[in-house]
């Protein structure tokens, strides 16, 4: 039986490995980057090692030092979680070389699925529908560019060993073919360490549906239902669901079985995900993922299954707990991905300190996955996921509608998030009446991430925790106060809020304001950062985050932050004028341009990488591009100027 078992992983994947290898009885050992020193995962394990720089290059992508920590620290197995070298089948072998079981598939199987040209072979011989494309391994710009036109546009042009939208390029028309086949090869050498692509015909409205299979080593294999990911931004998965809305129980029982032969083709064990294109009754193969997959805790809702414990029964050598015939499914679940990230933004990641965060209580239908607390750093380094939140409800309707509420519930501050945006999204009428397909985030970006922030109850909030906080405590006298207070008289208080001052009239905790040219009368508590206001008759919950230079309000979803004008405030549009500055820390990838030459508004000018995705930035203004501030390579921090564009005019 194993004993010990090491997470070779970080955040909250590491964590939730951690909660059922504790559940079993196993020790857990945790590994770590010089950003994770102090992170969630290391303070949970039972032993913690430091395995080096904070890039992952440098420490949670060397299978050595994986390796060397597992020898060390006495491990008998490796979950690797997803990411980082859970589909490295070198990594698989030279666990099993040294006697250490690799809770995942045979090294032969993810070398098998690595490569998604191989992979669409092996499906064809399964009898797994495909799409349309090309598949070898002739990598020759011109080649690539005449197989295109054979698959007819759009096209989609996709890195062979990669996944998450990365190394990912829609090509609408053959002028942008080259440029594309450039971009996506760069991104999926830099995330995958191969730059080999796949051609394939673009679907304009497909769903994504996979399905969940789990094998043994005694030739069974199971699919435990299929989920519905189809909320996507940039490729990658926003709102995830299980089962997989609208399909009808033959379709289901068709791509299960689909699924199922495809792990049979590759000889799999333990937990994977066969990932289909879903248009009307017919499904294509799209790839198989030899791991567990971040949405996998829906299907867990579901089914009622620990697919960890699963996963750690198989690779125990024991039999599958259950046969197809018993697993079952219940009710619907939602899965919530919630990211540091900026919507309104083109979905900008952001890194930074989590001044302030909590979330609903956790129950049998609500479920929070997270590796970070508050004070957690979110590192530039690493993927910007804060937390998955996870619902389930006796139907889809149901649940969808626990979603909704449990997002009013998640406060977060100290860095952007798409909160709001999963509030919005999980009540809008398309995705309340079915799964739309891939491109309804896409198509509707500025409906979906533009809608107005309730600044009016708000800023009213923000003003009675500031008054709130600024009185005197029960053990404390008048004059400790920092109110305007007065004997005998009503307290004048100035709110020094940057976009305009306020001053309210305090009389026996009552608070009075003019706002909007309208008296209005407030009476609030704040515990800690709890805040329970009434303003003019109604009442109102937020979560409330007082420093000393602003003040943050969580409401509804909704966090703003109003700034006092004690603090040194620098404008949130400070690189309008200046687009070629770097919107966030990253490493300059390319120029695009030759230096002195000429530019027009719009032009791609220099490419940067940051939390594993390329970002162009483009000429301003019509010019000369008469320098580049960093070389190809170099670090680059938030609002350093990348290049310099001289307008025509000067």
């Amino acid at each position: 039986m194993l004993k010990k078992i090491l997470i070779a992983n970080r955040g909250e994947i590491a964590c939730r490995v951690m909660k059922t290898a504790k559940r079993l009885g196993l020790k857990t050992v945790a590994v770590y980057s010089d950003a994770d020193a102090n992170a969630l995962h290391v303070s949970l394990a039972d032993e913690a090692y430091h395995i080096g720089p904070a890039p992952s290059k440098d420490s949670y992508l060397v299978a050595d030092k994986i390796l060397e920590v597992a020898k060390l620290s006495g491990a008998d197995c490796v979950h690797p979680g997803y990411g980082f070298l859970s589909e490295n089948n070198t990594f698989a072998e030279a666990l099993e070389a040294a006697g250490i079981a690799f809770i995942g598939p045979l090294a032969s199987s993810i070398e098998a699925m690595g490569s998604k040209t191989r992979a669409k072979e092996i499906m064809a011989q399964a009898n797994v529908p495909l799409v349309p494309g090309y598949y070898g391994q002739n990598q020759d710009s011109d080649f690539l560019a005449s197989e295109a036109e054979k698959i007819g546009y759009p096209v989609l042009i996709k890195a062979a060993f990669g996944g998450g939208g990365k190394g990912m390029r829609v090509v609408r028309e053959s002028k942008e073919f080259l440029a594309s086949l450039d971009g996506a090869k760069r991104e999926a050498l830099a995330g995958f360490g191969n730059d080999l692509v796949l051609l394939e015909r673009y679907v304009d409205t497909p769903r994504h549906v996979e399905v969940q299979v789990f094998a043994d080593n005694h030739g069974n294999c199971v699919y435990l239902g299929d989920r519905d990911c189809s909320l996507q931004r940039r490729h990658q998965k926003v709102i995830e669901e299980a089962p997989a809305p609208g399909l009808s129980s033959q379709l289901r029982k068709e791509m299960g079985e689909a699924a199922v032969r495809c792990a049979q083709a590759i000889n799999y064990r333990g937990a994977g995900t066969v990932e289909f294109l879903l248009c009307g009754e017919e499904f294509f193969f799209m790839e198989m993922n030899t791991r567990l997959q971040v949405e996998h805790p829906v299907t867990e809702m579901v089914t009622g299954l620990d697919l960890v414990e699963w996963q750690i029964r198989v690779a125990n050598n024991q039999v599958l707990p259950l046969s197809q015939q018993q697993i079952t499914l219940t009710g619907h679940s939602f899965e919530a991905r919630i990211y540091a990230e900026d919507p309104r933004e083109n979905f900008m990641p952001f890194s930074g300190e989590l001044t302030h965060l909590s979330f609903p209580e956790e129950s049998s239908g609500v479920r929070i996955d997270t590796g970070v607390q508050t004070k957690a750093e979110i590192s530039s380094f690493y993927d910007p996921m804060i937390a998955k939140l996870i619902v389930h409800g006796p139907d889809r309707e149901t649940a969808l509608l626990k979603l909704h509420h449990a997002l009013e519930e998640v406060h977060l501050a100290g860095v952007k998030s798409n909160v709001a945006f999963l509030h919005y999204l999980s009540g809008h009428p398309t995705f309340v009446a079915g799964a739309p397909d891939t491109h309804f985030i896409d198509s509707q970006t500025e409906t979906l991430t533009q809608q107005p922030v309730p600044l009016a109850p708000m800023s009213l909030l923000a003003l009675a925790a500031f008054i709130k906080h600024a009185m005197p405590s029960k053990n404390n006298t008048p004059w400790q106060s920092a109110l305007g207070f007065r004997l005998n008289q009503s307290a004048k208080v100035n709110v020094p809020f940057f976009d305009g001052p306020v001053e309210a009239t305090l009389s026996n905790e009552l608070i009075s304001v003019e706002h909007d040219t309208k008296a209005i009368n407030i009476s609030a508590s704040l515990e800690q950062t709890q805040l329970n206001a009434v303003i003019d008759g109604k009442h109102y919950q937020a979560n409330v985050l007082v420093e000393e230079d602003s003040i943050t309000v969580m409401y509804q979803a909704y966090a703003h932050t109003f700034e006092l004008k004690s603090k040194h405030y620098i404008s949130e549009h400070e690189h309008e004028a200046a687009p070629l500055a770097a919107p966030l820390n990253g490493t300059v990838v390319k120029h695009l341009q030759p230096l002195n030459s000429q530019v027009s508004k719009g032009d791609a000018v220099v490419v940067i990488e940051a939390m594993k995705m390329e970002y162009t930035l483009n000429a301003p203004f019509d010019g000369t591009l008469t320098s580049y501030c960093f070389a190809e390579g170099a670090l680059v921090s938030h609002g350093d100027m990348l290049a310099i564009v001289e307008p025509v005019e000067a």
